[in-house]
């Protein structure tokens, strides 16, 4: 199905969020408001359509920051994670969570995927997708499309895609064996998939309630207090092979709190992340796994 402006909206075999031969899969409710009518990429904290803490190190944060730093750290975190697929040829790419779909366009612009997918299970971003990036459908419709469905349920047959990424999606997920499972079956063979969020990087069974605490977007649900062993460990359940995390926190937090600093006070949640970084509570990983070759 085209959009009437000619784009790719997302099409009509993918309109619904469900895997194949399953029921639709629900969308959590903190989700649906963040996403929704509240549309986090319309706020200044986030700028240019990104909406992701961004990756800072070759950000000077000892100087007054702009817009244009923190737009430059958002694609910064996409290329640190686009740069991770490699070495790739000509792939078939999927983003898990693609939101307004604009590291998509990074993916297909910058990194020259044959084909980029961008997945999201909120429709209303998906409409703001097609939006933000119609000049783009309008000059590669046969290189990006934009499909609904969840992470824990992808409506796309196995081996679908060469390569799948997600950007600070997964501390939305709120079954990671599903969405590991999902994620081996729509990757070919050798398919490499890399995932950057923020999770708890222990398993002290105390770290769900302290983030509580801390953090607004854990005590209302909207965040998930996933462990990296979960993660870790659900990949390597669903098959994944070379299953590796690395902890990139101090290319995150520090920067991410220089700029919240131009708008919250001290001692205001928001600035709780820096802190739960600090206390171990918290931290921000790149993970990557590989379908093994049968």
């Amino acid at each position: 199905m085209r959009s009437p402006r000619g784009g790719a909206l997302y099409i009509a075999e993918v309109q619904m969020t469900q895997c194949p031969g399953a029921t639709p899969y629900p969308i959590p409710p903190a989700v649906q408001e963040a996403y929704g009518p509240t549309d986090l990429s319309s706020m200044s904290l986030f700028g240019g359509g990104f909406i992701n803490f961004g990756y800072w190190q070759d950000i000077d944060l000892g100087r007054p920051l702009t817009e244009d730093d923190r737009i430059s750290s958002q694609q910064a975190m996409y290329r640190h994670v686009l740069a991770a697929l490699a070495p790739v040829e000509g792939p078939r790419v999927l983003e898990v969570g693609s939101g307004l779909g604009v590291g998509c366009a990074v993916a297909l612009e910058e990194y020259g995927f044959a084909h980029v997918t961008g997945m999201d299970i909120h429709p209303q971003q998906l409409k703001r997708a097609e939006q933000a990036n119609a000049d783009l459908l309008a000059r590669r419709a046969e290189r990006l499309r934009f499909a609904h469905g969840a992470a824990e349920c992808m409506p796309f047959a196995e081996g679908t895609f060469d390569c799948l990424y997600s950007v600070e999606a997964a501390q939305h997920f709120r079954d990671l064996d599903a969405f590991a499972r999902e994620a081996a079956r729509v990757l070919r063979p050798g398919g490499r998939a890399v995932i950057a969020s923020f999770f708890v990087p222990d398993s002290d069974p105390a770290r769900p309630e302290r983030l509580a605490e801390l953090l607004d977007t854990y005590s209302t649900g909207l965040d998930v207090a996933h462990t990296i062993p979960q993660l870790t460990g659900s990949l390597q359940r669903a098959g994944l092979t070379g299953v590796r995390a690395t902890a990139i926190g101090a290319s995150v937090w520090p920067g991410w709190d220089c700029w919240l600093a131009r708008m919250w006070e001290p001692g205001t949640w928001p600035r709780n992340f820096l802190r739960a970084y600090r206390e171990g509570t918290l931290d921000y990983f790149t993970v990557t796994a590989q379908r093994s070759m049968p």
